[in-house]
């Protein structure tokens, strides 16, 4: 197989899983454009129910928000409990974190999106992450001896954790809301929690230090799930599972770059049957639009399940 030089590009960011971060928000405009209204734009949004990674105050809290202009928020404490509120018709979307700039994919929650049956991705919100150290109301840097904060918050203050706090011991929580909430429940001065500057305030706690992420170009894409499939044309991303061998993937992937779309990102996981197969969650972009016929190529390609289509909403 003969490579043209663009192709070869793209396969070599492949490899690399280099990321291109949507520098943007997303709004329900997503679901479709003022002439073609779908289902999920024309529901009485009143009446929808979201379910999302709580408790209250997490970031995917504030990026179900930024989505949905109205509607009941449910948090749950885990990633499958939201799932399983859509599969099971309790929730009329979900909201997941998908991936970070700074600690990359969420695995578990990637794997938990690919292990579901009947539910597509018809959104996507990408918010800026400043992550803030918090404590009682009593307590000063001095005292923390313990900070806690979902893996990804230890993972994005690690450089500044060991500027600071370097004698501090790590606890990982199932979010950043959940170790605000703990901190304060403990009443233990010595105890800190990484979240979001709000939870602060939400959970009765002093903010310590601001800003304790590696770099202010800090980012997690949020996946916005329904049970229905997006049915109308003209999204500009897609989202597709490839299941395959390793040494299947580049031909996979001239095959998506001859339908006329660009990647925006791949991430791979273990397909769990063999060593050396994968499942690849792979979004792609079309600034023309996914037209059916498009659409249709890409289901088309062996291996390849398609996850949804949105559309991309700068604010």
């Amino acid at each position: 197989m003969v490579l043209n030089k663009n192709i070869r590009k793209t396969l070599a960011a492949l490899l690399m899983v280099c990321i291109i971060p949507a520098a943007c928000c997303f709004s329900m405009a997503a679901f479709g454009s003022d002439s073609d209204s779908t289902e999920a734009s024309s529901q009485n949004m009143d009446d929808v129910r979201i379910s999302y990674l709580g408790p209250e105050g997490t970031y995917t809290e504030e990026a179900a928000q930024s989505f949905f202009s109205a509607g009941t928020l449910q948090p749950k404490e885990t990633v499958p409990e939201a799932l399983a509120d859509l599969t099971d018709g309790d929730a009329d979307y979900a909201v997941i974190p998908q991936e970070n700039t700074l600690g990359g994919a969420v695995t578990d929650y990637v794997d938990a999106l690919i292990a579901e049956t009947g539910v597509y991705v018809v959104g996507e919100v990408v918010l800026p992450i400043n992550q803030t150290l918090m404590g009682l109301p009593d307590a000063s840097i001095e005292d923390i001896q313990t900070v806690c904060s979902h893996a990804h918050g230890l993972k994005q203050s690690a450089e500044w954790r060991k500027e600071h706090l370097p004698d501090a011991v790590t606890e990982e929580m199932a979010s950043t809301a959940a170790a605000a909430s703990y901190v304060a429940e403990s009443g233990d001065k010595t105890i800190a929690a990484i979240a979001a500057p709000g939870t602060a305030k939400l959970y009765g706690l002093s903010v310590l230090a601001e800003n304790v992420q590696i770099t202010d170009a800090n980012k997690t894409r949020f996946y916005v799930l329904s049970s229905s499939r997006p049915e109308e044309e003209g999204q500009t991303n897609a989202v597709l599972v490839a299941s395959c061998e390793a040494n299947r993937l580049d031909d996979i992937i001239v095959e998506i770059h001859d339908t006329g779309v660009e990647l925006v990102t791949i991430h791979d996981r273990p397909e769990g049957s063999q060593l050396g197969t994968y499942n690849y969650i792979i979004e792609v972009e079309n600034e023309s639009g996914m037209s059916g016929e498009l659409i249709e190529k890409l289901e088309n390609i062996p291996e390849i399940h398609f996850l949804g289509s949105f559309n991309v909403i700068l604010k």
